[in-house]
């Protein structure tokens, strides 16, 4: 009698799934965090932002909220800013809740910023899908300069020149459009008031 016949049909079958487990599950994970942590240290940790002290003070990967009208101000969020609860607010363009919402906003951003409703931007009323989106287009940024430069009691055109070196193109100069990362902006104001 031929001993191939009397292999057990289940041994390949667990052969497989511990190769599935260990090789990719494990071995591969660790391959490549181990890769990205050699080649991109900070973007691998999160991307974070720390403070001098090294106490982390964000990301700039994630929106968060800016007390003050020293501060650019960042999309709205519908988780609140909390990245355990991201999300976007799943309110259909024809739902008359959101149109409330974003009148409201407008309203209120007009108001802030002391100009005309229909000079506000849209990306400054409305949630982005994550509710976390820590970009705005720059005319959304540039909206701001003449408020955060009252309140910090400098000219516009310092806050101005600071917006633009915070300007990102497109990527690869194809995709996505222009941005300015909000943290990374109010990061560089902070920096800017304690520059000597």
């Amino acid at each position: 009698m031929n001993p191939a016949m009397h292999t057990p049909l289940w041994r390949p079958a667990i052969g497989l799934t511990l190769f599935g487990l260990l090789g990719t599950g494990l071995l591969y994970a660790l391959l490549a965090t181990g890769i990205a942590g050699t080649l991109f240290p900070a973007q691998a940790d999160g991307s974070l932002v720390r403070d001098a002290d090294g106490t982390v003070r964000g990301s700039v990967l994630l929106a968060q909220p800016f007390a003050g009208d020293g501060y650019f101000q960042a999309r709205p969020s519908a988780a609140g800013y909390d990245p355990m609860a991201a999300a976007g607010s799943n309110l259909a363009r024809s739902n008359p809740e959101l149109a409330r919402r974003v009148a409201a906003a407008t309203s209120a951003v007009a108001a802030r910023e002391r100009v005309a409703p229909a000079q506000v931007p849209g990306d400054l009323v409305t949630a982005s899908a994550s509710g976390l989106d820590p970009q705005l287009s720059p005319a959304a940024a540039r909206l701001q300069v003449a408020r955060v430069a009252r309140a910090r009691g400098w000219p516009p055109q310092r806050v101005q020149a600071l917006l633009e070196d915070q300007l990102q193109d497109r990527q690869w100069g194809v995709f996505g459009q222009p941005r300015v990362n909000v943290v990374a902006l109010n990061r560089a104001l902070d920096a800017a008031a304690h520059a000597p």
